[in-house]
């Protein structure tokens, strides 16, 4: 992929608690200069001032999940609020597998309902940890919902992050009506490709420079 192609499908990533307000800044400062497509960011350091044609994104529930409903359609609402364009949340994981998918549809609604468009929903169904099916349900769920994209990590759990064999399976359940995201665990070019050869349309990524240092200067 030409450099410039690659860029403009990475949401350029920040997540790490320790992140300071210097850092942001300095991570919306290096996005406008690699033309990345957005930066994403813990909600507690919005609002954030990005360059121009640079998307804010940030992530609720996250990394765990594992919080209520109202809770995370809260924290999507205030997001929004503070500046979010776009808006990762994490789905309670629990719920996929005791195999309860209309309470996970309802969550992700009450989500969506806080994230109207134009802004963007996307929902990380922590895929390393799901098995095939749980994949392909999850995706459903997200689609029933109204989500805009699937994605597959927050890049925090031990069971890894993504794969090009769960992002096939994303795109083979909803690629063409939802976007798919590929996320935990990008380091190099070979992959960040790898990833889109196989349905990925944005790319999560810390190492954004690295990896676009490899694609060249075009």
């Amino acid at each position: 992929m030409q450099r410039t192609e690659l860029a403009r499908l990475i949401d350029h990533t920040l997540l790490t608690p320790q992140a300071t307000s210097a850092d942001v800044a300095a991570l919306a400062a290096e996005a406008g200069e690699l033309g990345v497509y957005a930066i994403c960011v813990s909600p507690s350091q919005l609002p954030v001032a990005a360059p121009t044609g640079v998307q804010v994104a940030t992530v609720v529930g996250f990394p765990s999940g594992a919080v209520k409903p109202g809770v995370k359609a809260a924290e999507a609402a205030r997001a929004v609020a503070d500046g979010a364009a776009e808006v990762d949340m994490v789905i309670n994981l629990a719920l996929v597998k005791e195999g309860r998918l209309d309470e996970l549809t309802r969550e992700i609604a009450g989500v969506r309902a806080e994230v109207p468009a134009p802004a963007v929903l996307k929902v990380i169904i922590e895929s390393a940890a799901l098995d095939d099916a749980e994949i392909v349900a999850a995706c459903r769920c997200a689609e029933e919902a109204g989500a805009d994209f699937v994605k597959t990590s927050t890049g925090f759990h031990p069971a890894g992050g993504a794969s090009v064999e769960a992002v096939r399976l994303m795109h083979e359940t909803v690629g063409g009506r939802l976007g798919i995201k590929a996320s935990g665990g990008i380091r190099s070019l070979e992959t960040a490709e790898a990833m889109v050869a196989d349905g990925a349309t944005r790319l999560g990524m810390s190492a954004s420079a690295a990896v676009l240092d490899e694609a060249g200067l075009f």
